[in-house]
């Protein structure tokens, strides 16, 4: 009878993330903070000490401009969904018709004692990746629809002062929170999408902050857990996987 015990299985490299998808990972990751601290100081700026008007206009416009790069970069990334590599397709990345099978395969496995090895995301991880694509999108389209009603940015800012200004009032005269020129009635009837827009940008950003610190809780543990290496991936792109991946 042998003694000889089975040797672990090899492991291999693999090149998984793009130079384009961790590029805006990083990029996504400064600028989503950024907006979330200026954000903060505009919810709490009379704490703060900041009651005059012009300070709300400059923490908006500071807030706005960031968000142009935000918005950049995630138009960027949703291009290269579709373009990219294998690993940065969004067909590859999010959930199908088969993720429900992949799903309870992965759980069973676990649930084993197993180690099932994954390139791209695993089948929880791709229900996450989804649902936090889905909040930067809507976080971007009510950013923006807001920074053309509140202080008349691209892209829709010079639509909502034509929109808005008085009969005799040069559009481009209209000032940021200011009524002089506006036609009441028309600015009433912006209210409740105004509102909208807003409600839905806040409520989206609070889910986001939850989802993030649910992504880095998931993404240490299976680090330390599960599969060594995930983390310095999005830095160099390569991962090492012991034994066949599930989804090379």
């Amino acid at each position: 009878m042998s003694n000889h015990q089975p040797l672990p299985a090899e492991m291999k490299s693999y090149t998984v993330w793009d130079k384009p998808t961790r590029l805006f990972h990083w990029i996504n990751v400064m600028l989503v903070f950024a907006l979330l601290i200026i954000g903060g100081v505009m919810m709490f700026r009379s704490e703060l000490g900041i009651s005059e008007l012009s300070g709300k206009i400059g923490l908006k416009t500071l807030h706005v401009l960031i968000g142009y790069g935000f918005a950049i970069n995630l138009l960027i990334r949703l291009v290269w969904g579709f373009v990219g590599n294998k690993y940065a397709r969004f067909n590859h990345m999010f959930p199908n018709a088969h993720s429900k099978n992949e799903l309870q395969a992965y759980q069973a496995e676990v649930a084993a004692g197993k180690n099932p090895q994954y390139l791209g995301h695993n089948p929880k991880g791709k229900f996450a990746v989804l649902a936090i694509m889905l909040l930067l999108v809507t976080i971007m389209s009510t950013g923006l629809i807001r920074a053309g009603t509140d202080i008349y940015y691209p892209p829709f800012g010079n639509s909502v002062q034509s929109y808005l200004a008085a009969p005799n009032v040069e559009p481009s005269s209209l000032k940021p929170y200011d009524a002089t020129g506006i036609d009441t009635d028309k600015a009433n009837s912006m209210k409740s999408m105004k509102g909208l827009a807003g409600k839905v940008h806040v409520y989206a950003v609070y889910l986001l902050m939850l989802l993030i610190v649910l992504h880095v809780f998931a993404v240490v543990y299976t680090e330390v857990k599960r599969q060594p290496g995930i983390i310095s991936a999005m830095f160099s792109g390569k991962k090492l996987i012991q034994g066949q991946p599930k989804d090379e």
